[in-house]
């Protein structure tokens, strides 16, 4: 579990007890498998050799900057639809069956928060979640490495740790952004779609959806 924890850090915004903490992160990673501990030794190597606030720079340009690459999972899956609401709602349900604390500024399919969720939970429902949702994160793993990201090898490792095999996704379908503000609400900083209460009942009978069952070929596996 401890491979689920040192991903979710290294996917935070860069933050200077991040930095301090890589020696920490390199001995932990003697109990990570072998896997892992190659696919993230490059973006070890680039968060030591540059400073902080280039770091940061490249964070912000990388995740919050470049919708493709955008660590929040319904992003890649949604877009912008009325489905996206309910599904953040069974998952912060999923979240509370577990017994996992949500940091209330997050939204729950924040990548670094889920696989803190994966790191904290048992093997069983880490290996179900992680093969459910694997789908989305090869697929911003791609865009990385098409961008020659440094956090690429994050999501490598990651897919490293399943035996399912990523299925392509659909494109996820766009609203008219009045509309989605008007059905959400916005968010602190007036642009991130959020939860309306009003959603709450209607997401109590959903099954999360990390893959688009519609965009699945005719006998692939699927995830819920």
């Amino acid at each position: 579990m401890r491979s689920f924890q040192i991903l979710s850090a290294l996917l935070q915004y860069p933050e200077k007890a991040l930095l301090e903490a890589l020696p920490e992160i390199h001995a932990e990673l003697e109990h990570c498998s072998t896997e892992v501990h190659t696919s993230i030794a490059p973006l070890l190597a680039y968060l030591a050799q540059h400073d902080l606030i280039e770091l940061q720079e490249n964070y912000v340009a990388t995740f919050d900057r470049n919708r493709t690459c955008s660590l929040h999972l319904f992003e890649h899956v949604y877009g912008e639809s009325r489905e996206r609401g309910p599904a953040m709602v069974s998952l912060m349900q999923e979240y509370t069956n577990h017994n996992f604390l949500v940091v209330a500024d997050e939204l729950p399919d924040f990548l670094p928060m889920f696989l803190e969720f994966l790191g904290q939970t048992d093997e069983a429902t880490a290996a179900e979640f992680l093969g459910e949702s694997i789908h989305v994160i090869a697929r911003i793993g791609d865009k990385l490495d098409e961008g020659e990201s440094p956090y690429h090898g994050v999501f490598t490792a990651l897919r490293s740790l399943t035996d399912v095999e990523p299925l392509p996704l659909a494109e996820p379908p766009v609203r008219d952004m009045d509309e989605v503000m008007e059905q959400f609400g916005s968010g602190v900083d007036g642009i991130e779609p959020l939860l309306s209460p009003s959603l709450s009942h209607q997401a109590t009978t959903q099954t999360i959806q990390f893959y688009p069952r519609t965009a699945a070929p005719v006998g692939a596996s699927q995830g819920v």
